[in-house]
Parts: structure tokens; C-alpha cells; sequence
């Protein structure tokens, strides 16, 4: 590509955000043009897609004018004329939250604390994605707004909660994307769409202004084409904020990683078909490991047969689904927009569970934090695959296992990885996740671009050209 030449739009979606920031630093390219870019391609893919529920053309255009007037004028934000995508359950001023719900249509009057940052990093909002009934579900099935697909094959889910926002990535209909995760939301659609995403420390990022699954598990989590990328947007995002009970002050800042790679000790579980992993993805998962001998060589086998991942994962969805009863509880008695008999019935199971239910899934909370002290007393990273089975059929059915691999690390509150670590045999993505001690979420991505770089696994971006 000629330096002086103009980029073309599919070159445009093709990049990553930090290939993108230097050509905005160059001039290569102007934000405007930038964002007409992405404005084309999902004006003309996310018909069939339906990764957005909300796109405002002319406030896109207005920001992406803003932030070519501030690179004129030399203050520029850390992001500044890149387009992000959100998902429809952070509070945008003068916008709805929907959170998947079809009541909900008065616009908020205050910014999310993650919109703030990203408004004052010069980021461009694109849209609101698609996702889950109120975040309850893992495959964007939406029986509101519609299905969005998986951009790597029509017909089949693109995961969830966040599966708008990861299909929009996939695709080239945003740069990278913000979206929650509280049992794997972000990185069960990351694995299914085949784009890298981090669920960092619980408390890392300001979860202010995000409607609440359950605030114990809730994170805010990144999305992205590259490990690079999401280290980006971690540092534009991370920060303690004393409006949110349960972020994370930290006793030093981020620092550099400072692993030893020579001295990386490796945890995988003995048996991934025990614990109900397809065959076909237990392949995959070998043959990556099968190319990782230096980046992760010093493996060791973890007992997890005290950890029941099944029993993991239901007892976060009641304390999902208890909480969901008093933050739902007017759309529940919306008569003239009523939710769904599928999300009536969820939070109905929560009903009908006593205090002691809802305090024995609690204490899951609990054994999951020292599980993971006693694991990372062992070794340094846990590696396994982010989900059980990759993307499956729409009119098919859905498993119930898609967060039983992701729940750890929800529940022990840890920063995890999701990368692109190969195909299946249907030709369809699957995700490596990697999971590190809370704090480590530096690390973790340093060890996620090694691996990375080693596998070359990821799609060709944008999956829909």
C-alpha cells in the first residue's frame, strides 16, 4: 500500500485500533472518514447481521468531526476518532438503556462511568449492540430485537450476553467493543466469533451505570482484533471510582508484567471430556497447546476435582436471577411492553428459592476465592478453553454448558482471556482462554500476544466483507 495513497474502506475495517491511531496520528486517514467508513459497512452488513439495535448516524458524524477538529487543534484523548461499539445495557445520556427489554425507552439523563472515560479519550460512540433479555442468556436470541448472527456463518449464535457487540467486531462494524460479563457474557461470544476479549479483575473498571446482572459477578469487559487492543483500552478504562462500591483500588499501579517466561507455571485440568468439553474442541485445544511448548512449557496438572463446574455455573445464575427480580421488577409488571414468558420464567425459578437457597449459592462465592488463592499458589495461569462447544444452530438446542468453563473466574472474581485458538471441524472458531490471579490482568495479556503470535489462529477481520 502506497504511504501517500488513500486507504481503502475494507483496509479501514481490516485494522486493528492501534494500527488505526497511527493513522490517525499521521493522517493517513481523518476521523470523519474513519467513521463513514464503518457507517457504510453497517448500513449495508447489519441488516442480515443485527449486531446494532441503536445507530445515530448524525451524532456519529458530529463526534468523528470533534475529534478531527482536536487533532487539528493538538489535544487529543487517548482514542481519539476511534469507533467503539456498546452494548445496550451501559446508560448513554439523552439514549435508552434497553438492556434487551422492550419497556424501557426514556432516554437516561447520565453517562456510564466506561462512557464517560471513552468520551473523554475521544473514542466515537458507533451504536448500541444487540444482546440477551437483560443480559439472562448466552446466545442473542433477543425475542424483542431479533437474533444476531454469527458473522461467521448465518443461522448460528454469535454467544452472549454479548453477542452483538462481538459479532460487530468480527465483522469490521466497530473497532473494538465494550460490552459485561458475569458468567462469561464477554468471552463466550469472543469464542464463537473468533475475536480476543478480557474480563479483567472484578472491580478493575468501574461497573457505574451498567444494568446489574448480579453486582457481585458483574465486570465491565473489552472486546477487540488484537491482544494489543485490549491492552489499550484496559488502560483508558481501568481506575478506581468511589461512586462504585465495588471498585477496585489499587495498592500499586499497573506495572509492567514481570513473569518469567522460562519459570511460567502452566495449570490444565486432567480431564476436559469429564467435565462434559466436545471432543472436537479438546482437539483443537491439544493441537494449540501442541505449538505453545516455550510460551507455556512448565505444565502442570490441577486438581479441580473439588470444583463442580456445573454446580458453579447454576448457582451464579440464581444469584443472577434473585437480583434480576428487584432490578427487573417494573419491567416484569409491564403489561403494555411485557418481557418474554422464557425471561418471566428465570427470574419466576428465582421466586420460588428461600434466603437459604440464595445464601448457599452465595458461599460458591466464597469456596470460588479460595479455590483460586490455592490455585495460584501452584501456578501462575490456569489454561483451558473458553467454552465447551463452539457456536451451534438458532432454531436448535441450546446447550447448558456454554459457561460452565468461563464461571470460575467470574466467581473468584480473576481476570481471564479469551484468544482465537483454531477452527473445528465445521470450520467455525473456538476460543483458548487463559486465567490468572486477581491483578495479573497485565500479565495475562503479555502471556495472551505471546500465545497469539505463536498460534495465528484469529479469522481473516473482517469476517463479513
Amino acid at each position: 500500500m502506497n504511504s501517500t495513497s488513500p486507504i481503502a474502506d475494507l483496509d479501514l475495517r481490516r485494522a486493528t485500533l492501534c494500527q488505526l491511531l497511527h493513522w490517525l496520528a499521521s493522517g493517513r486517514v481523518q476521523a470523519r472518514a474513519l467513521s463513514e467508513a464503518y457507517l457504510r459497512a453497517i448500513e449495508r452488513i447489519n441488516p442480515q447481521l443485527n449486531a446494532y439495535v441503536d445507530l445515530r448516524s448524525s451524532l456519529l458524524q458530529d463526534q468523528a468531526h470533534m475529534a478531527d477538529r482536536r487533532r487539528r487543534d493538538g489535544a487529543i484523548g487517548r482514542l481519539d476518532g476511534i469507533p467503539l461499539a456498546l452494548k445496550d445495557n451501559f446508560d448513554v445520556a439523552g439514549w435508552p438503556t434497553r438492556a434487551g427489554l422492550p419497556g424501557r425507552r426514556e432516554p437516561v439523563e447520565h453517562d456510564a462511568h466506561v462512557v464517560q472515560r471513552l468520551r473523554a479519550s475521544g473514542a466515537v460512540l458507533v451504536g448500541r449492540t444487540n444482546m440477551d433479555e437483560g443480559a439472562l442468556g448466552a446466545v442473542t436470541d433477543n425475542p424483542h430485537f431479533g437474533a444476531t448472527q454469527n458473522p461467521h456463518r448465518h443461522g448460528y449464535t454469535a454467544g452472549g450476553s454479548s453477542g452483538g457487540a462481538a459479532a460487530a467486531v468480527a465483522a469490521g462494524l466497530a473497532v473494538a467493543a465494550v460490552g459485561s460479563d458475569s458468567l462469561g457474557s464477554i468471552r463466550i461470544p469472543a469464542s464463537y466469533c473468533g475475536v480476543y476479549a478480557l474480563k479483567p479483575t472484578h472491580g478493575e473498571i468501574s461497573a457505574r451505570g451498567l444494568v446489574p446482572a448480579a453486582r457481585r459477578l458483574d465486570s465491565v469487559g473489552l472486546l477487540a482484533r488484537s491482544v494489543e487492543d485490549l491492552t489499550v483500552l484496559l488502560q483508558v478504562l481501568t481506575g478506581y471510582d468511589a461512586d462504585d462500591a465495588r471498585s477496585r483500588r489499587r495498592r500499586v499501579a499497573f506495572a509492567l508484567p514481570d513473569w518469567d517466561p522460562g519459570n511460567l507455571r502452566v495449570g490444565l485440568l486432567p480431564d476436559l471430556s469429564a467435565v462434559g468439553v466436545q471432543s472436537e474442541v479438546i482437539a483443537v485445544f491439544e493441537a494449540a497447546m501442541a505449538k505453545l511448548p516455550h510460551a507455556l512449557g512448565d505444565r502442570r496438572t490441577v486438581d479441580f476435582d473439588d470444583w463442580d463446574f456445573a454446580r458453579t455455573r447454576r448457582a451464579g445464575l440464581l444469584l443472577m436471577e434473585a437480583e434480576m427480580l428487584g432490578t427487573f421488577a417494573s419491567d416484569l409488571a409491564d403489561t403494555e411492553y411485557p418481557v418474554s414468558a422464557r425471561f418471566r420464567e428465570m427470574l419466576g425459578y428465582a421466586s420460588r428459592k428461600s434466603a437459604a437457597d440464595y445464601a448457599a449459592a452465595d458461599r460458591v462465592l466464597d469456596a470460588a476465592t479460595l479455590k483460586m488463592r490455592r490455585l495460584f499458589a501452584q501456578v501462575d495461569v490456569l489454561v483451558l478453553p473458553t467454552t465447551s462447544q463452539g457456536a451451534f444452530p438458532l432454531d436448535g438446542p441450546v446447550p447448558d454448558s456454554q459457561a460452565d468453563l468461563t464461571s470460575f473466574a467470574s466467581l473468584a472474581g480473576c481476570p481471564a482471556v479469551s484468544l482465537p485458538m483454531g477452527t473445528l471441524p465445521n470450520g467455525l472458531p473456538i476460543g483458548l482462554q487463559l486465567v490468572g490471579a486477581r491483578g495479573s490482568d497485565l500479565r495475562l495479556l503479555e502471556l495472551a500476544s505471546v500465545c497469539a503470535a505463536t498460534l495465528d489462529a484469529e479469522p481473516a477481520y473482517p469476517v463479513i466483507a
